[in-house]
């Protein structure tokens, strides 16, 4: 089949395109490249197009010269003989960016061949370079009279009509075209305002995605009057801050990512933090409570002598939506003067997390988007955080139904919420909810992670998690991280053992410091219209002394009409 490509192909160019010869250095010349890729033509259509002049090429394609382009969209420019590249991008409508480079070109080293082929009737040689470990043939010929290439590469050679790179992948010049009246890029306009190339590249990257700033270097601390701003609201003693945040409307599915950086302003240990979405949709909410008192959310009550707020989903209610839960990496930051020999500590503690299967619960709506991190210290840490949504991902979703269930995180611990004790009775944590439609592919977003910071505590013992739907038993496993030790880089100095060891080495239940815990997702089938429950147990450790172990779970049920 694949020969069966390069065939058509070879055709295609032989019968529909001829050679020109010795073409006119004083003219413009149109050159098209056709992509293509282990013998097959890529899907992408818009071709590569290079404008050829006696003082420039303009490497451009086919959507840009149209103007059918989308924002951001680059272009290249080689002035000759200078051999100077210029890096054009057009972020917007009146927003262009430019940098330049002298040595790019110059700097190009090639070994030659005594290989020749024929393409579009020139004789062409063959010239091989190496780009980032990738192999570049170029098939450039001397004989048209210009010096031009689809890329950067190989402007010097002669006219490159052919570029493959790894043996593979080709781009192939099908048509050598005089042209008149074609839009070039003005030279001396970029040339008055050049970035550097790092501030060029990185203004395209960033205009390639939608970023929504949500907090700035801000602290998450514990004092007795926290202060809020306008927009910035800090609620629990200062351990939650919360702002609104207007979400873009999407027509199709982007990939949806949240960001957050976190280093020490005092507080040496390893915390839970949260980053999560205060649903408003019901009569109340957890706003309610963090502006009035932790006694305005419903109570679960499981019979086991506690009362636990605002933990499951009720008529009134909706618990908090978590977006990522991550851990803090013993005072990086703050106690960055603690040394060790050839040990360096991280500045930030960076934390990733994929959401793209949240995003339908806020396309287009505005909503409460906070963070917790749970501390007693007056210095606490500081965080910033984006979320950034990138086209084009996950292609058009059927509808999505997203439903939260549970979240056992007390992210109002400091303000009295109840600790998750409640999976020291066999009833564990239960909820009932009702589907007013049939769910298709039901799944459930279960993040877990066991508390209890002593030798017994469940924090360092493995406990199985049960998941259990409509009373069968549904799906079990042991939450157990053993990888803990990776990510002792980010703090080489802090609690280390007479053993040897740091606090970050040893195993947990399904969560590190200075790390994101993932979340399982849990195939539930196929649920019918009507009343379900959901129970997670969990054979939690019993209490010692003034020490007990604790269970933070969150649940979201997800599927499609």
């Amino acid at each position: 089949m694949k020969h069966l490509y390069l065939l058509i192909f070879s055709a295609f160019i032989s019968f529909n395109l001829q050679a020109q010869g010795v073409l006119k250095s004083n003219a413009t010349y149109k050159i098209t490249y056709f992509r293509s890729a282990d013998g097959k033509p890529k899907e992408d259509r818009n071709a590569t197009v290079v404008i050829a002049t006696a003082g420039q090429n303009l490497i451009s394609n086919a959507g840009i010269l149209d103007n059918k382009a989308k924002y951001p969209y680059e272009q290249s420019l080689v002035t000759k003989p200078t051999l100077l590249l210029y890096q054009v991008a057009n972020l917007s409508a009146g927003n262009q960016i430019a940098t330049v480079d002298s040595a790019a070109i110059a700097k190009q080293v090639f070994e030659y061949s005594t290989d020749t082929k024929v393409i579009l009737g020139y004789t062409c040689k063959k010239a091989t370079t190496v780009v980032n470990s990738n192999r570049i043939d170029l098939w450039y010929t001397t004989d048209a009279g210009i010096k031009a290439a689809p890329t950067a590469l190989g402007q010097n050679l002669g006219l490159v009509l052919e570029q493959v790179r790894n043996g593979s992948s080709y781009v192939t010049a099908t048509k050598i075209e005089a042209v008149k009246n074609v839009n070039t890029i003005d030279l001396a306009k970029i040339s008055t305002n050049l970035s550097d190339g790092l501030t060029y590249k990185d203004l395209l990257w960033k205009g390639r995605f939608t970023t929504l700033s949500v907090f700035n270097n801000e602290t998450i601390n514990f004092v007795d009057k926290p202060q809020s701003t306008d927009s910035i609201f800090r609620f629990a003693g200062g351990t939650v801050i919360a702002r609104k945040v207007k979400f873009p409307a999407y027509t199709g599915s982007p990939n949806v990512f949240v960001d957050l950086t976190e280093q020490s302003n005092g507080d040496a240990y390893d915390r839970t933090g949260s980053v999560f979405v205060i649903p408003t949709d019901k009569t109340i909410s957890l706003m309610d409570a963090l502006k009035k008192s932790v006694k305005e959310l419903p109570v679960y009550d499981n019979g086991n002598g506690k009362q636990y707020q605002g933990v499951v989903a009720t008529a009134n209610y909706n618990p908090v939506i978590e977006l990522m839960r991550f851990f803090t990496p013993f005072g990086v930051g703050k106690y960055n003067t603690l040394k060790l020999k050839d040990k360096n500590w991280a500045e930030k503690v960076y934390y990733r997390q994929d959401i793209s299967e949240l995003f339908p619960l806020v396309n287009g709506k505005e909503a409460w988007v906070a963070v917790f991190i749970g501390n007693y210290d007056k210095g606490g840490h500081k965080v910033s955080m984006n979320i950034t949504l990138h086209n084009g991902g996950r292609g058009e979703g059927k509808k999505e139904i997203i439903m939260p269930l549970f979240n056992s995180t007390n992210v109002m611990e400091m303000a009295g919420q109840e600790y998750a004790t409640m999976f020291s009775s066999e009833k564990g944590l239960e909820v009932s909810f009702t589907l007013d439609k049939d769910l298709k592919d039901a799944r459930l977003r279960y993040i877990t992670t066991g508390h209890g910071g002593w030798g017994n505590g469940d924090e360092f013992v493995p406990r199985k998690n049960t998941i259990w739907l409509d009373n069968k038993e549904t799906f079990a496993f042991t939450p157990w991280r053993q990888d803990c030790g990776s990510y002792r880089l980010s703090n080489p100095a802090s609690g280390n053992f007479e053993t040897g060891l740091s606090s970050s080495d040893l195993s947990r239940s399904n969560w590190c410091p200075g790390t994101v815990t993932n979340p399982n997702w849990i195939s539930l089938g196929d649920l019918k219209a009507g009343q379900h429950t959901i129970k997670v147990t969990i054979p939690m450790g019993k209490p010692e002394g003034s020490s007990s172990s604790a269970w933070n779970v969150s649940g979201l049920l997800l599927g499609t009409e």
